[in-house]
């Protein structure tokens, strides 16, 4: 299988409809999410830049996950990519955040907010690309 073999438009709209999640969960969570960073909005001042490794990045999720899921569930399907998803998530993804989280001394609830996040654009991303094929 090439690397390249994988539904191009899918991707691009699974990247699409995951950031659009995250803004609709960031925008409903902000108050929370910024006691849990312990920073208010002065402080962070960071621009756009994050906006633009969001998407960037998504793009990068969306692709693997069309690519691990024939791979792994011999099948493209909503069900799989949700799947391949979810198994992205419990195995990389929430690990690390707890990991880093912990040694960063950051709260559980920053870990809950942006864990969520990530498992809720993950599994979009499937279905997405489940969707499409």
């Amino acid at each position: 299988m090439s690397h390249f073999a994988v539904n191009w438009l899918a991707v691009v709209l699974a990247a699409i409809a995951a950031y659009a999640f995250g803004a609709v969960w960031y925008m409903g969570l902000s108050r929370q999410w910024m006691a849990a960073l312990g920073k208010t909005k002065d402080q962070l001042q960071v621009g756009f830049t994050p906006f633009i490794w969001s998407f960037a990045v998504e793009l990068v999720m969306a692709y693997f996950i069309a690519l691990l899921t024939p791979v792994m569930m011999g099948e493209i399907t909503v069900a799989s990519g949700a799947l391949v998803g979810v198994h992205m998530w419990v195995g990389f993804v929430i690990t690390t955040l707890i990991m880093n989280h912990r040694y960063e001394g950051m709260k559980w609830s920053l870990t809950v907010i942006d864990g969520l996040h990530l498992l809720g654009v993950l599994v979009i991303q499937g279905v997405v690309i489940g969707l499409l094929g």
